[in-house]
């Protein structure tokens, strides 16, 4: 939910800005070598494909000091001899072994080079355990920008999470920290922390042992591929409860971590997990992650999308904290956060982008999956009075996808801008059991990998067939909203689309004496016969556009 606080506490409609080429010019970002490294697939990434990571992590609260190790398992695809392993500074690298033997490292800002000295041949699958440790960065603002939080509950108590989207998970631990690649066999987390105190990461419990030195260490193990940012530590005095939902794949696993003081409260509160895995099982598909269970875990911030140990800071609140970003009042029908970052689970987790210039496929689809919630439950008029009240807080400042290889996010408008573009081509579609299809088609097809937007376009376009290009390059790569320009003369209807990238065609529904009737407009003046001088025209909601009346088309 990288950057979902331009949307807090929104009162006013933004208006649509147009901008020049000049100005688009200027919004522009320089990016660094270090930029490029974090951002793209180099040299020293592409040669090898990752297997498998063995995390093990100690916690020291009252430093705010951690320690430990990570074990990568790989396949060599080409030979080659020098890997990159990414990790943000304070934190440093100890030493990297491989066979027992220490191997040399150089480093560039955040990038460690690491030369192995055993021939990489390919298709053999070697290891290296990389040691680190140091003071991680503390969140300025979690989980907006993030790292560590190191909070203390309302007993004194440690209260302590990471979150670390966009900024990237070496901001904590050694990895190759690009979307582009996940541990195909999954990993383990083992963290040791004060004894007192519970330990909780992504996947199941597998093991907990106390030491004599007075720390516990818990064991986690995620069977599933699992992006980078989406590993997490979570640590407090915790109380746990726990259910078997029955899905669409069998028995499911859903677990909930909060603090004791908010057992009771978190025990009524939370009956929005099981209502959302039902709705969202009904639209995506199977819940993505049964070998690994679903969790919700309580955070010290608002909360985020870590894959099957999604975190919560919602304050036990419906809505967003409180509020509803719709202003339609629908929005205070659900808890904002179990809804928003439990979606993720089927877009950013199931599906991930390979570049996070094409995050709009985690944001939009998620944040269209707010209204799909209410639809499963309210219906179609609940769900579109929500997604349409969310216009609001559109800026249409730039793109919905960013610069590649410089890991550069697009605009904040892909949560709803992107939704509305969804919402759109729902109505497009109109056919809502062929939008479903389309919808569990996608986490069906692309299951449990790294995708490009081209991928998702196609996909989309195929199963509507339909030309959806110029569509998708209006509402993603411009900052443009469609404008239909009509004019009623006499018992004729002319029209347009203006405000639009080349060759823009996209159908539309009006409403002409309160019946519906499709038209298809282009940039070129097309006419439609009216039944009578009198005939009325009225617009459908629903498409993301704006309407101009004139006098008269020239």
């Amino acid at each position: 939910m990288k950057k979902f606080h331009i949307f807090l506490f929104i009162l006013t409609v933004f208006t649509s800005i147009q901008f020049t080429e000049a100005q688009l010019l200027q919004n522009k970002q320089e990016f660094t070598r270090q930029d490029s490294l974090r951002g793209s697939i180099t040299p020293e990434r592409v040669w090898w494909n990752l297997i498998r990571y063995d995390l093990d992590v100690m916690v020291e609260p009252e430093k705010k000091f951690i320690s430990g190790s990570n074990t990568v398992t790989y396949e060599v695809l080409e030979s080659q001899q020098v890997m990159q392993i990414d990790l943000q500074e304070p934190m440093k690298i100890n030493k990297v072994l491989a066979d027992n033997k220490e191997l040399s490292v150089t480093r560039e800002g955040n990038a460690h080079f690491i030369t192995l000295e055993k021939k990489q041949k390919p298709g053999a699958k070697n290891s290296i355990q990389i040691f680190f440790e140091g003071n991680p960065r503390q969140a300025k603002n979690a989980p907006w920008d993030g790292g560590f939080s190191w909070k203390k509950d309302s007993n004194g108590k440690h209260f302590i999470a990471t979150s670390n989207q966009g900024l990237g998970a070496s901001v904590w631990w050694p990895c190759k920290d690009h979307m582009y690649d996940e541990p195909e066999t999954g990993m383990t987390i083992a963290i040791t922390i004060p004894q007192g105190l519970t330990a909780v990461a992504n996947g199941r419990l597998t093991d907990e042992s106390s030491k004599d030195d007075g720390t516990k260490t818990f064991v986690w193990l995620v069977e599933n591929p699992i992006n980078n940012y989406g590993v997490n530590i979570n640590i407090g005095d915790y109380a746990n409860f726990s259910e078997v939902y029955e899905g669409e794949n069998g028995p499911l696993d859903m677990n909930y971590y909060v603090l004791k003081d908010n057992l009771e409260k978190a025990k009524v509160h939370f009956k929005d997990a099981p209502k959302m895995m039902k709705a969202f099982e009904h639209w995506f598909g199977p819940y993505p992650f049964y070998e690994d269970s679903f969790k919700l875990v309580e955070v010290p911030y608002l909360g985020m999308e870590h894959q099957s140990s999604v975190t919560y800071g919602n304050k036990y609140v419906k809505g967003y904290l409180g509020n509803d970003l719709s202003g339609s009042g629908w929005g205070l029908k659900f808890d904002f956060i179990i809804i928003h970052e439990a979606g993720h689970e089927w877009f950013a987790n199931n599906i991930t982008n390979k570049d996070i210039a094409d995050m709009w496929i985690h944001e939009s689809f998620t944040a269209y999956s707010e209204s799909l919630f209410l639809d499963y439950y309210y219906g179609k008029e609940a769900s579109s009075a929500y997604v349409i009240g969310t216009r609001r807080s559109i800026r249409n400042d730039r793109p919905l996808i960013g610069q590649y290889d410089v890991n550069h996010e697009g605009s904040g408008d892909m949560y709803y801008k992107g939704a509305n573009l969804l919402h759109t081509l729902r109505k497009i579609t109109n056919d809502d059991e062929k939008w479903r299809e389309i919808l569990r088609g996608l986490n069906s097809e692309f299951y449990h990998q790294t995708v490009t937007t081209a991928q998702i376009e196609n996909y989309i376009a195929d199963k509507m067939g339909l030309d959806l290009q110029p569509v998708f390059d209006q509402y993603l790569r411009d900052v443009r909203i469609p404008v239909l320009e009509y004019a009623l003369i006499k018992n004729k209807m002319q029209y347009r689309w203006s405000n639009v990238v080349d060759n823009f065609e996209m159908p539309i529904q009006i409403l002409i004496d309160g019946e519906k009737k499709w038209i298809t407009p282009t940039t070129t003046i097309q006419k439609l016969k009216l039944p009578s001088k009198e005939s009325e025209f009225d617009i459908i909601e629903d498409f993301y556009v704006e309407y101009d009346r004139q006098n008269k088309l020239d």
